[in-house]
Order: C-alpha cells, then sequence, then structure tokens
C-alpha cells in the first residue's frame, strides 16, 4: 500500500527537525535534538528513513557522524519512547553502512527484538545490505523480505542497491542492480546515485556504451559540492573505459607465437 502523501504542515514540521539537526551539527547533541524533534511529530519510519539517512551523511562529512556521538546500546536498548529509539537506531546502523561496516550492523541488528524489527523495514533493509555487502546469498532472500513490505520506498531502494553493489560475489548482481533501479521513482532517470549502480551493473554484463551513458549522465545530474560521490563516480568512468579497452584488446589480440 503506497503511504499518502503528507500534508504542507507536516513537512514544514519535519523540514525544521532537519534544520535543528543540521544547525547543531557541529556540536555533540544534534542526534539528541533530532529524536526528540522526530518523537514529537510520531514520525513514521519513513519519514525517519528519510531524514537520518541525509543527515548521517552530512554528519559523518562535518567530523560529527552518529558512531562517534551514540554508542552500540542506542541500537539495542529499549527507550520509553519508540520513535526517539527509531531515530538512534536508524542514524547509528546508516553511520555504519556508510562506513561499509556491514559485520557490526549484522551484529547489532541481532540483538534488536523481531516485534521491532517486522514494524521497521528500514532497519530490515540495513540488516540485508549487510549480509549481501558481504556476498552472502540469504541477504537476497532478505531483500525480497524487505521489498515485499516497503512499498517500494526510495531510501531503502538505495539500501538493497548499495549492499548489491558492494557484494560483488552475489549471483545476478548485476540483474538485481537494474532490477532495483527500475523500481525507483521514474526507474531512477534523475537519481545520480541510481545512474551510477546501473552504470556498474551494465559494465559487469560487458554493456560499455550504455555503461558509459549512464555514468555521464549520472555526473550531469550530480548537485555541486557532493566531492565525495563524484570521486566515485570518476573511478567507476574509469573503471568502464578500463574494461572496454582491455576487452578490445582481448579480442583482437594476435595469436601467440609457436
Amino acid at each position: 500500500m503506497t503511504q499518502s502523501l503528507p500534508s504542507p504542515e507536516r513537512l514544514t514540521a519535519l523540514a525544521r527537525a532537519v534544520s535543528i539537526a543540521i544547525e547543531t551539527i557541529s556540536g555533540s547533541q544534534w542526534p539528541t535534538r533530532l529524536a526528540e524533534a522526530l518523537g514529537e511529530l510520531e514520525a513514521t519510519w519513513q519519514e525517519s528513513a528519510d531524514i537520518c539517512a541525509d543527515v548521517a551523511w552530512q554528519a559523518r562529512a562535518a567530523g560529527k557522524s552518529p558512531l562517534v556521538l551514540l554508542t552500540a546500546e542506542h541500537v539495542t536498548d529499549a527507550g520509553p519512547d519508540p520513535v526517539v529509539q527509531r531515530t538512534y537506531r536508524h542514524l547509528y546502523l546508516t553511520g555504519l553502512r556508510n562506513d561499509f561496516r556491514c559485520r557490526s550492523i549484522e551484529t547489532l541488528a541481532n540483538q534488536v527484538p523481531l516485534s521491532v524489527l517486522n514494524a521497521d523495514p528500514y532497519t530490515w533493509a540495513l540488516y540485508a545490505f549487510a549480509r549481501l555487502g558481504q556476498s552472502r546469498s540469504d541477504g537476497l532472500e532478505v531483500m525480497e523480505r524487505v521489498l515485499s513490505t516497503a512499498s517500494d520506498h526510495p531510501k531503502t531502494l538505495h539500501v538493497l542497491l548499495h549492499g548489491v553493489w558492494l557484494g560483488g560475489m552475489l549471483p545476478d548482481r548485476a540483474a538485481s542492480l537494474l532490477a532495483l533501479v527500475d523500481r525507483l521513482p521514474d526507474h531512477g532517470s534523475n537519481d545520480p546515485v541510481a545512474q551510477f549502480r546501473k552504470a556498474s551493473a551494465y559494465r559487469a554484463h560487458g554493456n560499455y556504451r550504455q555503461a558509459h551513458t549512464a555514468i555521464n549522465w549520472a555526473l550531469e545530474l550530480l548537485p555541486p559540492g557532493e566531492l565525495a560521490v563524484h570521486a566515485d563516480l570518476v573511478r567507476e568512468r574509469l573503471l568502464i573505459t578500463a574494461a572496454h579497452d582491455l576487452t578490445r584488446l582481448i579480442h583482437n589480440r594476435p595469436d601467440p607465437t609457436p
């Protein structure tokens, strides 16, 4: 079932919650301020995921990652307010995801009660990321479970895309990447990260011209100032060119001299 669109007043309140976190991001209290604001709004898991994913990334860039300011107990301990506790969980596990710490995510998620996980598909997605990122094939089963409950929530899809992209030894990895991108709004056509993942999938399939088109479009779409992401896109472009050149060299290589 598709979530109904929030009212303008609610959008304003959610934007204010983000502003509170961003304005205090240089200090040590921004996770608490954000958690309290989302708790007052009784934020849904989708709203929490949307906000926590973006703010955690900005905090990491500012040297104030949730991993520095929170502890693992913020994920595993039960607090009096489930929305506040979910915010901490989203922030901390997203911080681990941003640092590719798959085993840590897996360990912590396994300590969260199943009833809590079942009410929070985004945390399930982060657990799937952890399994997928380690090239564990059972991560694909967890991914399918998430897809059946998350209603193609974009931030959740991006977590799954990230995991499949990271899991280099997964079976049918390129096909899974393309299928996930296709589930995004407008099939990811205006999403630079989606186009980046798409380019990676095309490269794996040997479709270098399509890969080249996708990564060039990703570079066009990327907002200014995203230096780390820009470096990833440039690296992918170089990989596509290198794979293309190597393929041509192999196919045109003369027979070795007897």
